[in-house]
């Protein structure tokens, strides 16, 4: 009998485990097939109403530096549209102006003649409460210009000391008409991107336009950069690789390698001094040069000055504007 109850229990949890992997299976399936179905892409725009148009686009264009594009309207609205949108019928025509917000969704401002809707801004805890966050590369440089704009900041800048959002630094202010807004700044990136490095977070500050000047496309001057950046891996005087690493890259360069993501100077310091103390008899050597356009290819060994070769590997620099945009480190596998 116990040998019976034993096989019996082991069919069940066979049985329970295949009808979960069929489940899981066919919520994945649901879920790939809602969003070919939908075919969304991604936010296109934001709306917000105002209540003055002339006053909002001001606002946005000379205090937060976007640019005003389409408009539409005045646009009468008769009174089957205000009753499936839930507009009072005596809210007169509407007029909408899109801003170009930069990188990102634009923002798509509604004003309302004779507005006859609510003129009270919804509480933070309401309903139908929302916030549009403006990604700044110093959180704190973009409060004070801020404030010296008369604007009102809600509080301080915060910074989030762990888990997902690790790194994050936020803050509120309101715009004039009593809209809540925000600043957002990870230029080292976040927790979770640190934590799950396969998973790549958009961000507008990934997409920031970028320039590349015919200095970057001159062969020397990228290779004299790729010579400074092995400079700054083997300098072991924190005062001299900073200066270096401010030299050579870019403020929000990105590192990509097999095991992890790192974003920002700060990071790639943190790892640059880990290495080193890890390996303080090491140093890198260059073997071979390569440049093409505003792209080098830098092979390297790394080692003792008895074994020069421990390790060896290739570095893909992305050069703009001077500095190092992007670098891809691969390294050889050992057979």
């Amino acid at each position: 009998m116990k040998t019976t109850h034993k096989k019996s229990n082991k069919k069940l949890q066979t049985s329970a485990a295949a009808m979960l992997n069929v489940l899981i299976l066919f919520s994945a399936s649901e879920k790939t097939v809602a969003q070919t179905s939908a075919g969304i892409v991604g936010i296109d725009h934001v709306g917000i109403n105002v209540p003055d148009l002339k006053k909002a686009v001001t606002f946005f264009n000379d205090v937060l530096g976007f640019t005003p594009v389409t408009q539409l309207g005045p646009i009468p609205l008769d009174a089957e549209w205000k009753k499936l949108n839930h507009i009072n019928p005596e809210t007169g025509a509407v007029t909408i102006k899109m801003i170009n917000a930069g990188n990102g969704a634009s923002i798509e401002v509604f004003e309302y003649a004779d507005n006859k809707g609510s003129k009270t801004h919804p509480n933070t805890d309401d309903i139908g409460a929302s916030h549009i966050a403006f990604y700044v590369n110093d959180i704190h440089a973009a409060v004070k210009y801020l404030k010296s704009k008369d604007v009102k900041i809600i509080g301080e800048p915060f910074t989030m000391p762990s888990g997902d959002t690790a790194g994050e630094s936020w803050v509120y202010f309101e715009t004039p008409w009593g809209s809540k807004m925000e600043l957002v700044s990870y230029p080292n990136g976040k927790g979770y991107e640190k934590a799950h490095p396969k998973t790549i977070l958009w961000s507008p500050k990934n997409t920031e336009a970028k320039k590349v000047s015919a200095d970057d496309l001159d062969a020397k001057k990228n290779t004299l950069i790729v010579e400074n950046h092995l400079k700054i891996w083997n300098e072991k005087d924190e005062t001299k690789r900073k200066a270096l690493l401010n030299q050579v890259y870019a403020s929000n360069v990105e590192m990509v390698d097999r095991h992890f993501i790192a974003e920002g100077i700060e990071d790639i310091s943190k790892f640059i001094v880990e290495l080193q103390t890890k390996n303080p008899d090491f140093k890198f050597t260059p073997k071979s040069v390569e440049t093409s356009h505003n792209i080098v290819r830098l092979y390297w060994q790394f080692g003792s000055k008895e074994k020069p070769s421990v390790v060896s590997g290739m570095d893909l620099f992305v050069i703009e504007n001077g500095k190092v945009q992007k670098l891809y480190v691969f390294v050889d596998q050992k057979e």
